[in-house]
């Protein structure tokens, strides 16, 4: 954990010193005079409850909720400041009237004090619930575009893995597991500076065809702009945002500008990626002797006409690294970042704005772009009552890039002996029509505009002592379009295409939203007695229109971009939903001598997603702790400096179902009565239709010994989702498939994580820190009623996780006939879809983690991250098809089966002609034997960083810092990454950055 420090200015002190040596005798008959302050943290967050006393008297005070203070001091008077976890501050008087202090952190763990909980700030000390927390240190040490990425393997019970590494792309978060049956209803809920924002995908797959996984919306922040992320998990942190908290939260909060003089920093990185990973296939050579072989495996002597590869069509000499030439290119990365900040005791302000450019791997011209600009702005009153702050985000990003997924799947389908891509002249080779150039697809183009504005105003003043009224304003607005463009020149020339044949599709979605949360706290401090309380509600309305067009057929292919210009134009979908969410929430938080602390936590929501009388619902948590290293006897222990018990149970809520799902509604439908549209019933109505239930349970234990230099952190957590939100099947008579209805289906997610930090080494001149984090789950459905009778019977098993894959179980390859060999369950001498896949394979998690480590010497800095995860996927074969038909496989299927007796891995290559042969090998791809073992250990960050000493540039700080994201991966895993979740995806890219950051 870096240690931030905060001081006063050289000229400040030589000041101070001044007036205190000169003026005691000036001041020594002056009479006491009303002194205020501010206390605030090195972020700038208010610190409530912080100790001041005036030095060699009784005379003392506290901060309030917003961090301000007043006391009677006379100008001889010297002040102490004092809060558990900062260091102790002591200040003259003086002829000052007004002091805004910011407290520097302990050199301990537990010193990095000030947690965002969402609608209150707490500290490690005092938290009664599971916060985990990323600072703006550690993210700006890694080359990133999306924040989520900052995250990986660096906190416990937060999965985080990368659809894809192409630019833009999303990535998949669960917070202790999935809760839902739904894939939809597991995001967390993202808050931007008090303002939530939707996690849906922003692009459809009609037209986001190079973006398996989705278009993630957190791309639009700039992770140089964030002072930290913090991720609540459990019931005491989730419940106090009732239904919307069920699946966790991601707090996201921007940098804010402080007091003093103006400060400009300038970042600049600049880089390079490429895809550490590749598949292991096979040469010419190699190739042809399989293909040859399949063709005699199968009786065939005279190869077919089609067979290009084998027949002579094809030189049989060429050879082409089909991922060389594909993704064999190295992306350029370019970031430029920079801030201007500063302002008075009463008013600080931040300005910053991001350049970010980032090119593929793919042959091409492609490239991802990204501006934005961030403000805040933050007042406070001269009598510290009334505070404001105004904060914006807005970011313009553009994107275009090839059909990702079948330029993908070329890798392993072409054979290595296809022709050249290219003619003399330049112009693409079709070899006479004889296979399909896969540059062709370059012809196609995806490409995206979109913007994102998020605003939030926030109001507060203080009516009396320890009472405060606050007001929270948030506003969205999201505009994303893209397009998927197919002319005519991508298709082989011997379909005789023509511009008629060319084809456009559109998709533009907007989202707007705004949130108002009144609130009022209040805190009682009574001897060893402290109360905190918060009441406030949530108004919440959010607005989604999506239009999606298709233009078929132009003159030209130069008119194709221009709908209007298209023989027929279709409107596939054009819709408008809206969202109303209110809710009440409170909180009570109860004290006794700093060592006992109870939390209570209530809300109740209203959501338009559910029918009348089904619109409501309560929740809650109960969370408490005792820190046990304060008792008579215990605090006396040497090695034990910190000790802590906590838990928390309660019960959160969840509407992630989609708008509009327990209505009767109706379609246009296709067909047409009278020359008139007609409207067909698409969903029936459920007038029952209520909120999925998640019960949550953690107990915890946190320790700190010698002195806080390791901190070790235990936790078991036992989640329990119910009334889960599904189609219920129904029967054909109906005219419906399904309804949208609650089952009566429990899923349980139950784990523990160990958090464990050490400062090895703390020294002036050197330090050493480490922290290591292990995360151990599992999902299970606990029940579902009729499961087998229904049609889910095929995907899940109650007693299993989830995310399972229900699989022949494979028993070897027989000796004698060259088959592969599987279980008959029920013995009746068939195999059979539906009564023999009974193999059950996990494909969660086991366990998952990381190891970081901060190193540093004078002025150079180390920083690494091991991110390590124990799981099971997909190997290679499973999506390169049946070794022997026209395509590339993997070297070790040269371990096959030739004659009886053969002990073997694989059967006989084969075209697919012989049908014994083919048939058991679909049964083997839907076998437990394509899946394998998938864990490994990555290097996932680097950085190394050196600061020139302070004198050498007078009035600049300047840092030189080389940094390295996915570095090295240890695994045996054989296919593309072991991270990446979908076949047919480009892998997380390896990065090597290099940056200059100068704060003058």
């Amino acid at each position: 954990m870096k240690i931030l420090t905060t001081r006063l200015t050289g000229a400040a002190w030589i000041l101070v010193t001044l007036f205190w040596a000169t003026g005691n005798l000036l001041w020594a008959a002056m009479p006491q005079q009303p002194i205020r302050g501010t206390v605030t943290d090195t972020q700038r967050n208010p610190i409530p409850g912080v100790s001041i006393r005036l030095l060699n008297s009784n005379t003392g005070t506290q901060t309030d909720l917003q961090g301000v203070f007043s006391i009677q001091a006379q100008p001889t008077d010297t002040l102490s400041i004092s809060y558990l976890g900062f260091k102790t501050l002591t200040l003259p008087v003086g002829n000052q009237t007004t002091f805004t202090i910011a407290l520097q952190q302990d050199v301990t763990a537990l010193g990095e004090v000030t947690i965002n909980a969402g609608y209150y700030n707490t500290t490690r000390r005092e938290q009664t619930g599971s916060i985990a927390r990323v600072t703006a240190e550690e993210i700006e040490r890694q080359p990133v575009t999306n924040p989520l990425a900052a995250l990986q393997g660096r906190m416990p019970g937060v999965f985080i893995t990368q659809n894809t590494g192409v630019p833009g792309g999303a990535f998949q978060i669960q917070i202790r597991g999935q809760n839902s049956l739904r894939a939809e209803g597991n995001a967390p809920l993202y808050i931007i500076d008090g303002v939530p924002i939707s996690s849906d995908d922003l692009g459809d797959s009609r037209t986001a065809v190079a973006f398996p996984g989705g278009v993630s919306p957190l791309n639009s922040i700039d992770p140089n702009a964030i002072a930290s992320i913090e991720v609540l998990k459990d019931a005491d942190a989730t419940a106090i945002y009732g239904s919307r908290g069920a699946n966790g939260v991601v707090l996201i909060t921007t940098k804010k500008g402080s007091s003093g003089s103006t400060q400009f920093n300038l970042g600049y990185r600049y880089g390079i990626g490429t895809v550490q990973s590749h598949l292991e296939l096979l040469n010419t050579q190699q190739y042809l002797e399989v293909r040859r072989e399949a063709y005699a495996n199968d009786g065939i002597t005279e190869y077919p006409a089609n067979a290009y590869d084998v027949n002579g069509t094809w030189d049989p000499n060429r050879y082409t690294d089909w991922q060389e030439v594909i993704i064999g290119n190295k992306a350029k990365y370019l970031d430029i970042n920079g801030s201007l900040s500063g302002g008075t005791e009463h008013l600080q302000f931040r300005l910053g704005g991001n350049y970010h450019r980032e090119t593929t791997v793919y042959p091409g011209d492609y490239a991802y772009n990204k501006i934005g600009i961030q403000t805040r702005t933050s007042y406070i009153s001269k009598d510290n009552k009334f505070n404001a702050s105004l904060s914006g985000n807005f970011t313009y990003q553009t994107n275009n890039l090839p059909e990702m997924a079948t330029l993908m799947t070329n890798i392993y389908q072409l054979p290595p002996n296809a022709p050249a891509l290219y003619k003399a002249d330049g112009s693409l080779n079709w070899e006479g029509g004889t296979w399909q150039n896969p540059f062709a697809l370059l012809e196609n183009n995806y490409n995206s505009d979109s913007y994102n504005l998020i605003m939030n105003t926030q109001l507060s003043y203080q009516l009396v002592k320890g009472l405060e009224l606050k007001t929270s304003l948030g506003y969205t607005n999201t505009y994303f379009l893209d397009q998927y463009i197919q002319p005519s020149t991508s298709a082989n020339p011997a379909f005789g295409y023509t511009p008629a044949q060319s084809s456009i599709r559109k998709n533009q979605l907007i989202r707007n939203s705004w949130i108002l949360e009144p609130q009022l706290s209040y805190t009682l401090n009574f001897n060893d007695f402290k109360i905190q309380s918060l009441v406030g509600s949530t108004f919440q309305s959010n607005t989604a229109s999506q239009l999606h067009l298709f233009g078929l057929g132009f003159s030209s292919n130069r008119l194709i971009e221009n709908l209007s210009a298209a023989d027929r134009q279709f409107i596939s979908t054009d819709t408008e939903t809206n969202y109303k969410y209110i809710a009440i929430f409170g909180r009570v938080n109860f004290s006794l001598r700093n060592r006992y602390f109870l939390n209570l936590t209530a809300r109740r929501d209203g959501s338009s997603r559910f029918g009348p009388g089904k619109q409501f619902s309560n929740f809650g948590a109960v969370g408490a702790s005792w820190i046990f290293s304060s008792e008579n006897g215990i605090r006396d222990l040497a090695f034990l400096s910190f000790g802590k018990l906590r838990g928390s149970y309660g019960i959160t809520g969840n509407d992630q179902i989609g708008d509009y799902q327990y209505l009767d509604t109706y379609s246009l439908s296709a067909s047409s009565y009278n020359e008139t549209t007609v409207l067909e019933p698409s969903r029936l109505f459920n007038p029952d239709f209520s909120w999925e239930m998640n019960k949550k349970l953690e107990l915890a234990l946190e320790t700190g010994f010698f002195k806080d230099r390791l901190l070790l952190t235990a936790a078991w957590y036992r989640n329990r989702s119910s009334n889960q939100l599904v189609g219920i099947p129904l029967a054909g008579t109906t005219g419906f498939s399904s309804i949208q209805a609650n089952l009566d289906a429990t899923i349980e997610n139950r784990g523990w994580e160990f958090t464990l930090q050490s400062k090895t080494i703390n020294k002036a001149d050197f330090s050493w820190e480490s922290t290591f984090n292990l995360s151990i789950s599992r999902n299970e459905l606990l029940a579902f009623p009729d499961l087998e009778s229904s049609t889910y019977s095929n995907r899940y098993v109650i007693g299993e996780p989830l995310n399972i894959r229900k699989t022949y179980n494979y028993e070897g390859l027989d000796p004698e006939t060259g088959l592969y060999q599987f279980t008959d369950y029920n013995e009746d001498g068939q195999l059979t879809f539906q009564d023999d896949r009974e193999g059950i394979t996990d494909l969660n998690p086991v366990y998952y983690g990381g190891f970081q480590n901060s190193l540093r010497y004078k002025g150079f800095t180390l920083d690494f991250l091991f991110q390590f995860v124990k799981q099971q996927n997909y190997n290679a074969l499973y999506s390169l098809g049946q070794p022997g038909r026209m395509g590339n496989t993997i070297p070790e299927a040269f371990d096959r089966w030739q004659q009886p007796g053969d002990q073997s891995t694989y059967q006989a290559f084969s075209t697919g002609a012989n049908r014994p042969l083919y048939l058991r090998y679909l049964n083997y791809n839907q076998s437990n034997a394509m899946i394998t073992d998938a864990s490994y250990i990555r290097l996932k960050t680097l950085a190394l960083s050196y600061s020139l000493p302070e004198n050498l540039i007078p009035g600049v700080n300047c840092s030189i810092t080389v940094q390295g994201q996915n570095l090295l991966t240890i695994t045996d895993y054989k296919g593309f990454d072991p991270e990446s979740i979908y076949p047919n995806s480009l892998p997380p890219l390896q990065v090597f950055t290099t940056g200059v950051q100068l704060n003058f």
